[in-house]
């Protein structure tokens, strides 16, 4: 049987990237999935990929507004979420720190670390009006574990990212409410250049695999595969914990 057959989950970020990994991993597992994103035409592209078992959804993650209607959006179209991937993120270029303006670092941090808060407060009292339980997914980054220069103020709030989901596991366990950050490590998004702070070259490149004993960057099938594992009722007992899908580079 499908790991997540039957289940109900929202996935933001999901237009690309690791976001449509994920979402398509739960639509082959048996899920029903509210493909989230900013950019209404790739949210679309996804979505209508994966065919009835996804639906597309336009939000600003950062915005109150938004995320309260994408979750209402899910609960009429699906029902209540059983899992809810807070995917969606951005950076800043890698630079010395001084060279991020306050608008920028306001933007990482809105959207990095907020939008939980924000959906937290929407979904939350939904997962407790149903008392059965829930999964919620954060991705962090290994970015939280062992920072690399240049990237400071995103560092900051993927550690933020990576604490708050341990504290959120701690508050909600007793209500069978897990909470995991999955922590990767770069992988070839549209963030890319702007993690690497050079252009995306066969020899830039080179240098930050050499940094991954594994010796490759990640890829979304990597990052789907841990959601899927740590959503799935083979992941019960786990709750908190700070997931490195990395190839080793947080040894």
């Amino acid at each position: 049987m499908p790991q997540l057959q039957d289940k109900i989950a929202i996935v933001t970020g999901a237009g690309g990237g690791f976001g449509e990994g994920i979402a398509a991993a739960y639509v082959a597992e048996g899920a029903r999935v509210v493909v989230a994103d900013i950019n209404a035409a790739a949210a679309q592209r996804v979505a209508a990929a994966l065919g009835p078992a996804a639906s597309p959804f336009v939000a600003d993650v950062s915005r109150r507004a938004d995320v309260e209607a994408l979750v209402q959006h899910c609960v009429a179209g699906f029902g209540v979420p059983h899992i809810v991937v807070n995917n969606a993120g951005t950076t800043h270029r890698n630079q010395p720190m001084l060279g991020v303006d306050e608008d920028t670092f306001d933007r990482v941090f809105a959207v990095n670390v907020k939008s939980i808060f924000l959906m937290t407060h929407a979904v939350l009292p939904l997962l407790r009006q149903r008392g059965s339980g829930g999964v919620i997914l954060n991705i962090g980054s290994t970015a939280g574990l062992r920072p690399r220069p240049g990237l400071a103020w995103y560092n900051a709030s993927k550690g933020a990212v990576n604490v708050l989901s341990k504290s959120m596991a701690v508050e909600l366990g007793p209500e069978q409410i897990r909470v995991n950050a999955i922590c990767p490590v770069m992988g070839v998004t549209g963030l890319f250049e702007q993690f690497m702070g050079a252009p995306d070259t066969p020899e830039n490149r080179i240098k930050f695999q050499s940094t991954i004993p594994i010796g490759r960057f990640s890829t979304p099938a990597d990052i789907a595969a841990a959601c899927v594992f740590l959503a799935s009722d083979a992941a019960a007992f786990i709750t908190g914990v700070e997931f490195p899908v990395d190839g080793g580079r947080t040894i």
